[in-house]
């Protein structure tokens, strides 16, 4: 008996429900059915508008958090972690996006353990969407004195903020810590003067979210708590899809990619993403925010294999 299709559902739902269908599909014996079959052929067919239209929902998403965190590599992957907050920030500013720094954790030498952006602006989402994973650097620190190149990793990780997600994840008071702080990094003498600062847990996921770049308390929670959504929403749908990995692994091969996604290497003034094979010489143009042959090229070569 297919099922109703219920538009409340998340990607993850329906490529389950997709996963159950086609195994049904490729049953020898369905053949011999022929309503049996066409119900589930038109349920198969409702799932693939469903997933389509929730493509585009988060692909037209407007507004993004996009958080890096310092891998393997020490004070030299924290310093990394610097470059391609700064990266990004200018490649935002070069479209005109508003960019934010919402919540930073730095090392004593200016580098960055963990960072949050907040990023507005037309399109971002399907601008940023492909950024997610580990970033790795290869260049000759300043404190090497034997001239040996350090390799150094740092992840990526982007996620869509949008109104349907608010309202799709609801948050029960009893299921939140809240802790206030006084906010540190730049930012004058008032983010060390007042606990304005906020960081939110919820208890049932330990999803953590925390917000430092505004001077009121309130303003802070708020935007703290969209982006736990945001990540409560996201373990909910990797979970999800991690139980039809198997059924379905040739549609994700994203999320199962190897975990090097690019490379950076400052000697050899190059950049490969190893995704796709390809490498650009104008390294020094990207980490200053040039990103957007880079990102045009993952845009128009993902929707080639999608259209394939």
């Amino acid at each position: 008996m297919t099922q109703p299709i219920n538009s409340a559902h998340g990607p993850a739902h329906f490529e389950l429900r997709k996963a159950e269908l086609l195994k049904q599909l490729l049953d020898p014996t369905i053949g011999s059915n022929p309503s049996r079959l066409k119900q589930i052929s038109q349920e198969f067919g409702q799932i693939e508008k469903e997933l389509a239209a929730l493509a585009h929902q988060d692909a037209s998403a407007n507004r993004v958090i996009l958080e890096i965190r310092a891998g393997t590599g020490g004070d030299e992957a924290a310093l990394f972690g610097r470059n391609l907050a700064s990266m990004y920030t200018r490649y935002a500013q070069s479209k005109g996006w508003t960019v934010s720094m919402v919540s930073e954790s730095e090392t004593d030498i200016g580098g960055l353990r963990e960072g949050v952006l907040e990023i507005q602006g037309k399109n971002v989402f399907q601008s940023l969407q492909y950024e997610s994973g580990t970033h790795r650097i290869q260049r000759i620190p300043v404190t090497e004195k034997s001239g040996r190149i350090h390799t150094s990793t740092a992840t990526v990780a982007v996620l869509p903020l949008t109104i349907a997600i608010e309202q799709k994840i609801e948050i029960s008071p009893t299921d939140l810590r809240v802790d206030t702080y006084r906010a540190s990094g730049k930012g004058g003498q008032h983010v060390n003067k007042t606990e304005s600062a906020v960081r939110l847990t919820h208890l049932p996921t330990g999803c953590v979210a925390a917000c430092q770049d505004e001077r009121s308390q309130h303003k802070n929670k708020e935007k703290a708590m969209r982006m736990l959504k945001a990540r409560v929403y996201q373990m909910r749908q990797e979970a999800q899809t991690a139980t039809t990995h198997e059924a379905r692994r040739s549609q994700i091969g994203h999320a199962k990619r190897a975990e090097k996604i690019r490379t950076y290497n400052v000697p050899q003034n190059r950049v490969t993403d190893h995704r796709y094979n390809k490498t650009w010489k104008n390294l020094d143009q990207i980490l200053d925010g040039s990103l957007d042959l880079i990102i045009t090229y993952i845009i128009e070569t993902e929707a080639s294999l999608t259209n394939a």
